[in-house]
C-alpha cells in the first residue's frame, strides 16, 4: 500500500472515529451554538442613546468616508470652487492653539498645540462630511504632511510654521509640496483621487483633535479623557490658481451642536484682514478608531466559551484511547505513529474550523443587527475585513484544538492537558484585555504566547496619524492579524512534533 492509500485510511479511520462518539459530536455543536447565542445575547441586552434637549434621542453616526469606512470629518475651512485644474499656495506664518484643562491639575486652559493639530491647504471633492479630500499640512509635532482620504499619510520634512504650502490638481491627481523661503520647493507626495470631480472646493483650513490621557481608576482599570483643544492659524500670500471669483466662503465643517436648538459648542472661526487669514479650528480629518463605535468582532465573544468546549473535546479525542487502553489497538493498526497523530489533527481541526465557520457567520450578522436596532453604531468595515475576521476565528478555534490535542499526547491525562491548553491560549487574553496588568506586559503576553492569535480578529486597524489609547482593552493587538494566528500556528507545531517524539517511545 502506497503512503497516501495509508493515510487515507488512516485518516477515514479517525473521522468515524470521532463521528461515532456522541459526546464528541455534541461537545462540537454546542461550542458552535455558543457563539451565535452569546452573541444574540449580549446584543439584545445592549442599548445606546443620546440625550438632547432633555429628549432622549439615537445617538448621531459618524460620516462614512470613500472606502465604507466610520470617518471624522470636522475642521474650518475657508474655501472657494475649483472647477478643473488649478493650484493654491500660501504661507503659514503661524500656528498656536489652547488645550483645556491638561493635567497634573486640570484647573486651567493653557496654550499649546496637541501633536496632530493641523493647518494647510486642502482641495475637498464637496462639502458633505465624509468625501475624498487631499490636504498639504504643517502639524504640531510631525512636521508637515500630505494626507488623503482620511487613512493616506506621507511624511514631508520635520518641522512646522513659518512654512510655504502648495496644493496642486491635475484631473485625478493631486500634489503636494512645500518650502521654506516660497523659492525652493519641494514636493511631498502625489496622490490619485480616482471619485473626485470636476468641480471642487479648495482652501484653507484649521483642525485640532482632542488631548488624551489615560489615568488609573481607583476600582483597577484605566479611563481615558479626551479635552477640547483648538487651533489658530495664521495665513498670508494666498495665490489660487482656476477658482472661480468671488469672495472666500467660510464653513465650519461637522458642527458640534450645542446644548439649545441652533447651538454650535466651540464653533470655529476665520478673519481676512489685508489678505492675511487667520482660521481657527477643532476636530479632525482621520479614520474613527474603536472610541467611535463597537467594532463587529464584538458580536464574537462568544468565541471564548466556545473555546473551552473546543479544547475539551480536542484532549479527549486521543485521550479516552489511553483511559480505556486502545491506543495500542490503534498504533498496531498503523504503526506508522506520527501518522496516526497527522490524522487526527486534521480531523480535530477540520471539524472546528468548519463548525466555527459557520457558527461565526451567522454570528455576525446576527449580532450587527441587533446591536444597530438598539441604537448601537457599529463600525463598518470592508466586507473583506470581515471575511478575515470570521475565517480567522475558525482557524484561531481550529489550530488551538490541535494544540489541545498535541498536549493530550503529551500528558495523557485529561484535565492536565485541558488545564494546560486554557493557561497558555485563554488566560494570557483574558489577563491582557482585563486591564489587571501593566500595558506592557499585556502586550508582550499577546505577542510571545498563543494568545497572540486573538489578534486576527482585530477589524479596526491602528493609525499613526490618529489619537487613540492603543491597548488590548480597546480592541488593538501588538501583531498583525495573521501574524499573531501564525505565533499560535508555531506553537501547535511544536507540540506535535514532541507529541511525535513521545508517540515514538516504547511506552507509548
Amino acid at each position: 500500500m502506497s503512503p497516501a492509500a495509508g493515510f487515507a485510511r488512516t485518516l477515514r479511520a479517525e473521522w468515524t472515529k470521532f463521528r461515532t462518539v456522541r459526546g464528541w459530536v455534541l461537545g462540537t455543536v454546542v461550542a458552535a451554538l455558543l457563539v451565535p447565542l452569546l452573541a444574540a445575547v449580549s446584543a439584545a441586552g445592549s442599548h445606546a442613546s443620546c440625550d438632547r434637549n432633555g429628549v432622549e434621542t439615537a445617538c448621531p453616526e459618524p460620516p462614512l468616508g470613500p472606502d465604507g469606512r466610520a470617518v471624522h470629518d470636522k475642521f474650518f475651512f475657508v474655501h472657494r470652487t475649483l472647477d478643473g485644474d488649478g493650484s493654491i499656495t500660501v504661507r503659514l506664518t503661524s500656528m498656536s492653539g489652547i488645550i483645556t484643562y491638561p493635567p497634573p491639575d486640570h484647573d486651567e486652559i493653557v496654550p499649546g498645540l496637541v501633536p496632530w493639530a493641523k493647518a494647510g491647504v486642502i482641495v475637498k471633492a464637496s462639502m458633505e462630511p465624509g468625501s475624498s479630500y487631499a490636504a498639504v499640512m504643517a502639524t504640531g509635532e510631525h512636521g508637515v504632511r500630505m494626507q488623503h482620504d482620511y487613512t493616506g499619510d506621507v511624511a514631508g520634512r520635520p518641522g512646522g510654521a513659518p512654512r510655504w504650502l502648495r496644493l496642486t490638481r491635475a484631473g485625478e491627481t493631486l500634489t503636494g509640496y512645500e518650502s521654506a523661503d516660497g523659492r525652493q520647493w519641494a514636493e511631498v507626495a502625489a496622490v490619485r483621487l480616482p471619485d473626485l470631480p470636476a468641480e471642487v472646493e479648495i482652501g484653507m483650513f484649521a483642525a485640532s483633535p482632542g488631548d488624551l490621557t489615560v489615568k488609573q481608576a481607583d476600582l483597577g482599570g484605566l479611563i481615558e479623557q479626551m479635552r477640547f483643544t483648538e487651533t489658530t492659524a495664521v495665513f498670508d500670500q494666498v495665490k489660487v490658481e482656476g477658482a472661480a471669483p468671488g469672495a472666500w466662503r467660510h464653513t465650519d465643517v461637522s458642527p458640534t451642536p450645542g446644548t439649545n436648538p441652533g447651538e454650535v459648542h466651540h464653533p470655529g472661526s476665520a478673519v481676512e484682514s489685508g489678505g492675511t487669514f487667520t482660521v481657527v479650528g477643532s476636530g479632525d480629518i482621520a479614520p474613527v478608531g474603536t472610541d467611535g463605535g463597537m467594532a463587529v468582532e464584538l458580536t464574537l465573544t462568544g468565541i471564548l466559551f466556545a473555546l473551552v468546549v473546543v479544547v475539551v473535546v480536542a484532549v479527549l479525542f486521543v485521550t479516552a484511547e489511553y483511559r480505556r487502553g486502545l491506543v495500542r489497538v490503534t498504533l498496531a493498526a498503523s504503526p506508522r505513529r506520527g501518522r496516526v497523530l497527522a490524522a487526527k489533527a486534521l480531523v480535530i481541526g477540520g471539524v472546528v474550523f468548519a463548525a466555527g465557520l459557520a457558527a461565526s457567520a451567522v454570528a455576525m450578522p446576527v449580532g450587527k443587527h441587533l446591536l444597530r436596532g438598539n441604537g448601537n453604531h457599529v463600525l463598518p468595515v470592508p466586507a473583506l475585513t470581515e471575511v478575515r475576521v470570521i475565517a480567522g476565528v475558525a482557524a484561531l478555534l481550529a489550530v488551538s484544538a490541535v494544540l489541545a490535542l498535541a498536549l493530550g499526547t503529551l500528558f495523557r491525562r485529561s484535565a492536565a492537558a485541558v488545564v494546560t491548553a486554557l493557561a497558555l491560549i485563554l488566560l494570557p487574553h483574558v489577563l491582557a484585555t482585563a486591564s489587571v496588568l501593566p500595558v506592557e506586559l499585556s502586550l508582550w503576553l499577546l505577542r510571545i504566547t498563543p494568545a497572540a492569535a486573538f489578534a486576527v480578529q482585530q477589524s479596526i486597524p491602528e493609525y499613526p496619524q490618529v489619537v487613540d489609547f492603543y491597548v488590548p482593552q480597546g480592541g488593538y493587538y501588538p501583531l498583525p492579524p495573521w501574524a499573531g494566528l501564525g505565533v499560535l500556528c508555531c506553537y501547535a507545531a511544536l507540540a506535535l512534533a514532541l507529541a511525535v517524539v513521545r508517540l515514538n517511545r516504547r511506552d507509548a
